[in-house]
C-alpha cells in the first residue's frame, strides 16, 4: 500500500500514468498535446486513449486562444458543464460556460421542429452567439464540447455553409451514430480534438477543457 499525502495523489497517478504509456505514444504528441492525453487516461483509468486522441488542424493552440478570447463555450450535458473548472474558467478568463439541452427554449424549440434536444440546442447555441455578437459588436469564438450526442455533431455538420464553429470537442460516446459522427468533423477540418472510435464521454470533454485550461495558469 502507498502512503502518500493527499495533495502528491494526482502527481503520483500522473506519474504512474507516464511509466505505464507506450514509449511511441509519448514521442508522439508535442508536450502540451500529452499533457491533454494524460488527464483523459487520468479521468477514465483506460489507456486506450494515447492511441485515439486526434488533435486536428492545431487544435490545442486553437482551443487556448478562443479561451483568452472570451469565447462562448457550449457542452451537450449538464454533466460536462459540472466538471470543468469554473475557479479557472470563469474566475480567471470570465467564461461561463453553457448547456442548453434542459433549458426550456430548448424542448420548446425541439418538440416544434420535431427534432433532437441536441439538435436544437446547437441552434439556439448559434443563435445566442449571433445575438451576443451583434450586441457587442465584435467577433466572439464559438466552441461546442460534446461528448454524449452525436447528433449535436452531425447537426453541426448540417449548418455548415451557414455557421462555422471556432473549435470543437468530438468525443460522443456510444455506438450508434457516433464513429459516423466524428468522421464528419474529420472531414470538417474545423480545428478539433476527437476521441476517435466509440469512446469519449461528459467526462472526458471536461477533462479536456480543463487540460487546456490548467495549462494556461
Amino acid at each position: 500500500m502507498l502512503q502518500i499525502r493527499p495533495e502528491d495523489i494526482e502527481k503520483k497517478s500522473f506519474e504512474i500514468i507516464t511509466s505505464r504509456m507506450d514509449e511511441e505514444r509519448l514521442k508522439f504528441y508535442s508536450d502540451e498535446e500529452l499533457l491533454v492525453v494524460k488527464r483523459t487516461i487520468h479521468t477514465t483509468a483506460d489507456f486506450d486513449y494515447q492511441h485515439n486522441v486526434i488533435f486536428q488542424n492545431n487544435a490545442l493552440q486553437t482551443l487556448k486562444n478562443c479561451i483568452q478570447s472570451n469565447a462562448m463555450i457550449f457542452t451537450d450535458t449538464n454533466m460536462a458543464l459540472s466538471g470543468i473548472n469554473k475557479r479557472i474558467l470563469t474566475d480567471k478568463f470570465g467564461i461561463e460556460p453553457a448547456c442548453l439541452i434542459a433549458e426550456k427554449q430548448t424542448i420548446e424549440f425541439a418538440k416544434k421542429n420535431e427534432t433532437t434536444r441536441a439538435n436544437a440546442a446547437i441552434d439556439l447555441a448559434y443563435q445566442m452567439h449571433e445575438n451576443k455578437q451583434a450586441l457587442t459588436g465584435k467577433k466572439i469564438p464559438i466552441v461546442f464540447a460534446v461528448g454524449n450526442a452525436p447528433t449535436a455533431l452531425i447537426r453541426i455538420n448540417e449548418l455548415l455553409d451557414k455557421y462555422k464553429p471556432d473549435f470543437i470537442i468530438a468525443a460522443p460516446v456510444g455506438f450508434v451514430n457516433v464513429i459516423e459522427a466524428k468522421e464528419l468533423i474529420k472531414q470538417s477540418n474545423i480545428p478539433a480534438i476527437i476521441c476517435d472510435g466509440n469512446k469519449g464521454g461528459s467526462n472526458v470533454c471536461a477533462a479536456i477543457i480543463n487540460a487546456a485550461l490548467l495549462q494556461m495558469v
